[in-house]
Formats: C-alpha cells, structure tokens, sequence
C-alpha cells in the first residue's frame, strides 16, 4: 500500500517472510490479469476486461482461431465496463482508476467497436465530434457534456441501441454537483446521431426498457436519500410513481422485464420483510413474491441464454447458492451440470451466444481466484479460457467459513472466519479482526481475497463481521447502522472478537483490529474504546476526527453527498468529536499501525497525518507508512507488496512468532 522507497531493506523482509510461506507477499500484492470476460451474441467473439502493466484495456479474441488484439486506451484511461449491443458490436467506457479503488471512476464517453478490433470510435463524450483530436469520429457525432450509460440493445435494430445520459450542464443542473435529470436516446451506432425518446422526472437516474425498446422505468435516490421509482407505459406519457421510500409503501426496485413484457422482476422487501425477489405485473400494478429472504437479502438473477428472461435466483447466504425458477429451462440444466463438474467451486453464468450454444461462465471459490471457461454445448466440450490469477494455487489457501452470532442487544450478526491451512480445528489462534469499509451498503461475501488469504498464509485466524449498517441483510439491519459510527456499529466488532474468544478460536492476549477506510476508523476506535482488547491497531486510509472529515472529504462536494453525511452521521459536533479515536488517546495501549495516501481525496491524509503527528508529540511509538502518489487505497503492486511486507512484520512482532506464543491444537 504505502511507500517511501522500494529499497534493499523492503526487499530483505520480503525475502525472509517467503523463506516462511509457501506464497511470496508479491503473489498476493499482484492485480488479477482478468476482471470480466463475455462472448458476442453471434458466439465468434470474446471481449474481456485485461490488465496489463497495471492498466486495464479491452482484450478481443476471435473464438475460433484463438487471435485476438487489445486495444489500449488514451494514455492516464482504463478500460472500466464493457457490453456487447449487437451480433458482433459492443459498447465499452473508461475510467480513470483511483487508488485502491476495485473499479475505475468512469469519464462518461461511450465508445464502440467491432469483435474483430475494426470500427473503433466515440460514440458520446465531450471529445466526441468534429473537434475531437483524441479518438477515431463518427460523422455526426456532436460533443456531449454528461455522464452516458447503455440503457439496452435494440435486438432487431443493430444499427441503433438505447443509450442514457446525465447532463453536466443540461436542465436542472446545479454548479454544486446536484445531478440533472436523465435523458434516454435512441443512438445511431454507425452515425451517432440521436433522438430524444426519455427524460427521467429524477435526476441522476437509471432507466429500465423493455425488451421492444421502450423506455418504462426511471429509477435514483433523491438529494433526500429517500429511494423513488417512477413507471410509464410502453406508449409514453406521463411518468407515475410506484414508489417512493419517504412515504413508505411496498418496496419495488425494477431489474428486467420477463420476455412477454407482461411483467417486471423486482428487488422486493420479501414475505419476511428482510428481502426478495417479486414480479410485478404491468396490468395490476400489483406483485407477488418469487424468493423471499430469511436473513441475507443479496439476490441477482440468472438471465436465459437469449436475455429476455430470468429462469434463476443467485443467493447469498453465507456461500453463493441457486434458486431454480424455471427447473425445467435448458439453462437450468446447464448450470446444474456444470455446479456438478466444478464441486466446491462458485459457477456464474456471465454470458452466452444468442442461439444459447455458446457458454461463457467463471469457476471461482474462496480458495481459488478464478477461471473463465467456454462451454460448447454442440460439442459438449468445456474449455478453460481466461485465468483470474493463475500464479495462486487454491491447494495453498485457506477456507472461509460463514459464521453467526449474536451481538449484545440480541441482534443477528453474520460474517466469515478464516483459519490457517492446515489449522482448521486449531485453538487459541493469533487473531486479526478485518472490519470492511464503507460502512453502509457494503459487506463481506464469500470469496477470494488476497488480504485476507495472506494474512491466513502467515498463521493468523482472520474475523470478518458484516455489523449493522452493511449492506445486504435488509433495509432495516443497515439503518440501524445510521449515527452508529463509533457506538452501536462499533460494539458489534467487539462483540464478534468476544464471540472468537469464547469459542476458543483466538487466544485473547494476541488480537490485533486492521481495516482500511470506515475499516481504518473502526480499528482505531476499537483500540480506543475497548483498550484491553486488541495487542495492536492498523489503520489504513481511516477516519480518526469525524469533525473534520465531513467538512473535508469530497463527499462534501455536493448536495446529495451532505445530505447522506448528515443522514448516517449527524451534525453534532460535540457527539462526532467524542466518538473519533483521536479525542481518546490517551486510552490507548494498542500499538498502533497507520497508512496514508498523499493524493487520497475521499478520506484527505491530513486524518492519518494528524493522527501521526499527536502521536509522535505524545513521544507514542507507532509505525507510519505514508505515499505520496497514492490515493484511497494502493494500487501500485511495489507499493503494495512493501506495504504487505511491513504490515507482516508488525503483526509477527506484537501477535505472531515472534510474540513467543503458539496454538494448541
């Protein structure tokens, strides 16, 4: 993560921790060599998402003969989302990656091309036109100042496809970052001409269309934070609302229409009001639920091979598991037959030629990054295609184990515990509690993650708790997480290491907290707040003066951003200040670990830097890991590794080997 200079020494701690493990740090510090793989509806093409030297560009194989090009673009972009719009046309965009940042942050241009590399050109963006100097033009094309979006394909229109956009300077725009209300249009691919067929009575809205290519839905969280969804029918006309969040009612959020249009897949609150999966019937308005939670509401669909329908649901309780809507659908099938062949593993479906014989999909699991396979079902031949990272071998890693408990006010808790290989049934562990980022929306899943199978690698148990405020166990388990910072949110970290505690998992005396970002925050202020409970304390990119980072973030940049602030943090400031890590300090015993980015703009390193400082005046030893050129998060691999190296070394001081304890078995 952080650096001030890959040199000899960084390079010696390296090499002695792999004399230690099997899994040089460098292995877990290296970006995945593939991020997303999908093949063209007329099943001749592969279009993945490639990372190369750091960067993220547009890979296009030609399936039959294995040739293929990658198309690198303007230098300072990456490649970020890609779709096929056509037989054998995809739009992609790009990005500008930020920091540690899982995704690049996206310019709003539209590109397109052809699966054989030919015809690449802007489509929507300000560098679009006749002006531009800076991309292959489309005559006609004319520059556009705003955020655009595929919307859909228009499946018997290859030559058009429906597209969204948020304007920078349209109606309704503010100069302080409000939004504007979305437009949809029809887009011309091979002109880029277009015609207004939407305007969304919301800004910075999503849209939904139909599978005949009408706009119905528009969709978005209002400056309010209040969720609203608005309907129109497939003739146009007014918008109506069907649901609004302030003003309660049946929760509906549009997903897909089935292929009679007939009806709509919803995100619903479910029978037992945790969370579902409805359909909603375009005549009555009304719904029934498909899938009804009972404690995790994440949920996604599984779409038929000619994307028009759903025949699946993906669930997420604890592992990823299928619900068969359609037990009797070829896709059904398939997916069943290829869980069987790949036993243990995690199958997503990500893509498939439009005559349904062509498959793409990805094997993944806790242990194993993953591997993008073809799977030809005329010739019933699978074949490995793509692999995510094939230097980690899953013989190598450690199990993620879903874990529940219940925190002190009777609250379910769920989460994951990750034991070293080879340790599984072992006691009184070395422990690392991970509260993830965030806070609110996010959660921890089943999966591969190279943070948390690194540190397993080098002995240490690893406790990941989903605590109220996160995401996917309904709305009522993440607001209960509002002005919760600090308080509620934070007891339930200390209630899940008392959890591993008790079970014998960990032995008490060698539990250190490490989390990056809200992550960062929780550590601290678990250092502080529960004094006698951690041996030491790693914040990386962390909040430590709540005061000051709602006035200095650049979530304080607009409207919506301090509305949200404001909604799940407050703006007492005498409760803010009381509830940041560096108005206690003087409670601390935990040694004290902390990581910053110089160029970090969500959470400003002055957080780290005055932390830092306090410290060092207070003559508190700690170590400090500080980049210049990072931002929220190291994306660097060197950086990366050096950071990795570092944090192993302090762990293995204050809890590890060199803390002279063992487990017991």
């Amino acid at each position: 993560m952080k650096s001030w200079g890959f040199v000899s020494g960084v390079l010696g701690l390296l090499f002695a921790n792999a004399a230690h493990a099997d899994v040089a740090v460098t292995d877990f510090a290296r970006h995945v060599q593939y991020v997303d793989a999908s093949i063209s509806p007329d099943g001749e093409y592969l279009a993945a998402v490639a990372v190369v030297k750091g960067r993220r560009v547009l890979s296009l194989v030609h399936l039959a003969d294995k040739k293929g090009v990658n198309l690198n673009p303007r230098e300072g972009d990456e490649l970020s989302t890609l779709q096929w719009i056509g037989p054998d046309r995809l739009i992609y965009t790009l990005g500008k990656h930020v920091g540690g940042e899982v995704a690049p942050y996206a310019t709003g241009e539209l590109f397109t091309v052809k699966g054989d590399g030919t015809g690449a050109a802007i489509l929507y963006g300000y560098r679009a036109g006749p002006k531009s100097t800076t991309a292959t033009l489309i005559k006609g094309a004319e520059p556009d100042y705003g955020y655009g979006f595929v919307v859909s394909e228009l499946r018997n229109d290859p030559d058009n496809a429906l597209i969204g956009a948020i304007p920078y300077n349209g109606p309704g725009h503010s100069r302080s970052f409000d939004g504007a209300f979305s437009e949809g249009y029809k887009i011309n691919l091979n002109t880029g001409s277009k015609q207004l067929v939407a305007t969304s009575p919301l800004r910075d809205a999503d849209f939904l269309a139909d599978h005949a290519g009408h706009i119905r839905f528009a969709f978005a969280r209002d400056n309010d934070q209040n969720y609203k969804v608005f309907y129109r029918d497939a003739e146009g006309g007014d918008w109506q609302s069907i649901y609004d969040e302030g003003k309660g009612g049946e929760k509906l959020i549009p997903l897909m229409f089935d292929r009679t249009n007939g009806s709509v897949y919803m995100n619903c609150a479910g029978a037992n009001g945790v969370g579902g999966i409805c359909r909603w019937d375009v005549k009555t308005r009304k719904s029934e639920p498909l899938w009804s939670a009972k404690v995790s509401s994440r949920a996604s669909l599984i779409r038929t091979f000619d994307d028009q329908d759903a025949f699946a649901i993906r669930t997420y309780v604890g592992r990823p598991a299928v619900v068969l809507l359609d037990k009797t659908a070829p896709e059904a099938n398939v997916l069943v037959s290829l869980m069987k062949q790949f036993p243990g593993e995690d199958i997503q479906i990500t893509s498939a030629s439009r005559d349904g014989k062509k498959v793409i999909f990805l094997a993944s699991s806790d242990i194993d990054p993953g591997t993008y396979y073809l799977y030809d079902l005329a010739q019933k031949k699978i074949s490995a295609l793509l692999g995510r990272a094939d230097w980690i071998k899953p013989a190598q890693m450690s199990m993620m184990e879903p874990i529940s408990l219940k925190a002190r006010d009777g609250i379910e808790l769920h989460g994951f515990l990750t034991r070293p290989l080879g340790k599984e049934e072992a006691k009184n562990l070395p422990l690392v509690v991970v509260p993830h980022g965030g806070p609110y929306g996010i959660y921890d899943e089943w999966g591969y993650e190279s943070e948390i199978q690194l540190l397993a690698s080098r002995g240490y148990a690893v406790l990941q708790v989903n605590f109220r405020g996160s995401g996917g166990y309904g709305d009522a388990f993440q607001k209960a997480g509002y002005g919760q910072w600090g308080a509620k949110m934070q007891d339930d970290v200390t209630d899940a290491t008392h959890w591993a505690i008790k079970e014998g998992i960990a032995d008490s005396k060698r539990i250190c907290i490490y989390g990056a970002s809200y992550g960062g925050y929780s550590a601290l202020q678990g250092a502080v707040k529960e004094p006698d409970l951690y041996k030491c304390a790693i914040g990386y990119a962390g909040i430590y003066d709540l005061r000051s980072w709602a006035k200095g973030s650049d979530v304080n940049n607009f409207q919506y951003g301090r509305n949200y602030v404001q909604m799940v943090l407050g703006n007492d400031e005498a409760v803010l200040w009381d509830r940041s890590p560096m108005a206690h300090l003087d409670a601390l015993k935990a040694r004290v670990m902390l990581v910053a980015g110089g160029a970090d703009e969500r959470v400003p390193a002055t957080q780290a830097e005055n932390l830092h400082n306090e410290l060092s005046k207070r003559k508190v030893e700690h170590e400090w890991v500080y980049q210049r050129t990072e931002a929220h998060g190291f994306y660097d691999e060197a950086h990366t590794a050096e950071l990795y190296t570092k944090l192993l070394a302090f762990l293995d001081k204050q809890i590890g080997a060199s803390s002279n304890a063992g487990a017991t078995q």
